[in-house]
């Protein structure tokens, strides 16, 4: 009588849906040696790629079989291997890890601790074991973590409201809008000081809902891309570091972009460049502030522990507003006094 097929939990831990049986192979081996461990252990349940690690046992580079089998035995497989490997970390759920499937397009990926040592391997049949799970749930469509990550943007769980009182809903959603009040109530502040400012260029305020519309798209989308960059990755000053320093390139591009398309739209539409030199540039300015709250946000939560898809929300949005106004208000002034 054969074993029932388990189904994996969405929400449980990718290592303990793991395989353990498959060979690791030294990155200093020579194919020869790597084929005669390979026979020696076996090969597993299932093999799609090799997977090399250094001396102390860490993930250095994978081995897709045919490059393995195809190249010279003399070859050492630091040689041929490829360096850049897309791991799961221990750490993720086996819905993380579909993610990685539906994203990276590779058969297999290896699972990998705190220190980067392979604990196992998952293998696309994983993926198709849990989209059966969806499909069987699309008959009886219920919330689930998918909907969830909308209103996590916003400041709640959806769980924690569903079938609540409405007094147990104010109780979550409100503490969380005090946010946007705050922040609103800051920017409402800051315009009217700036009130002599506007009288003196009305095309400023006609502008004023496009320069908060794209600050918050642009910081939403940054911390959109960094929450799920923080799922699949721990929190380190290096990686904090290359994201900064690549999320700075992208924000400079998208704010140099919009900033010169709505000057042009200003310049075309009224014929005044100082408006247009304003609005522009202080719609570049801000951009570029908008993506970094969007990573620095989320990433700061992460590094307190916290949960930056609850909070990261509210906080960048609120972050972003004042600071956009900030610039587009100060630009104004020192260029019509």
């Amino acid at each position: 009588m054969s074993e029932p097929v388990r189904t994996p939990d969405c929400n449980s831990p990718i290592a303990a849906h793991a395989r353990k049986e498959f060979p690791l192979l030294d990155a200093n081996m020579t194919v020869a040696e790597a084929l005669e461990r390979i026979r020696r252990e076996g090969v597993g349940e299932r093999v799609i790629y090799f997977f090399a690690t250094d001396a102390e046992k860490r993930l250095v580079g994978v081995l897709p079989t045919r490059r393995l089998l195809t190249a010279s035995p003399d070859t050492r497989l630091e040689e041929i291997m490829v360096r850049k490997v897309v791991a799961i970390p221990a750490t993720a759920t086996v819905l993380d890890a579909c993610e990685f499937f539906v994203l990276y397009k590779f058969f297999a990926f290896p699972v990998v601790d705190e220190k980067r040592r392979v604990v196992g391997v998952v293998d696309v049949s994983l993926f198709a074991e849990e989209m059966l799970q969806a499909d069987e749930r699309a008959e009886q469509p219920r919330p689930g973590p998918v909907s969830d990550e909308f209103f996590e943007a916003l400041g709640f769980r959806l769980s924690q409201i569903r079938g609540a009182s409405p007094w147990r809903a104010f109780r979550y959603r409100f503490p969380w809008l005090l946010a946007t009040v705050t922040s609103g109530t800051m920017c409402a502040v800051l315009a009217g000081a700036f009130e002599a400012t506007l009288a003196r260029s009305l095309v400023i305020a006609f502008f004023l809902t496009m320069v908060l519309g794209l600050n918050e798209s642009v910081s939403t989308q940054s911390m959109s891309v960094t929450i799920q960059a923080l799922r699949s990755v721990g929190m380190t000053w290096r990686w904090f570091r290359d994201a900064f320093q690549r999320e700075l390139v992208t924000a400079l591009l998208i704010g140099i972009a919009c900033g010169a398309l709505v000057a042009f739209i200003v310049w075309f539409w009224r014929g005044d460049v100082l408006a247009a030199y304003v609005i522009g540039g202080s719609i570049a300015l801000s951009l570029v502030t908008a993506c970094l709250f969007g990573l620095g946000v989320p990433s700061v939560l992460h590094w307190l522990k916290l949960d930056p898809k609850i909070a990261a929300g509210p906080v960048t949005l609120a972050l972003a507003d004042f600071f956009a106004l900030v610039f587009y208000f100060t630009g104004a002034w020192l260029v019509f006094g």
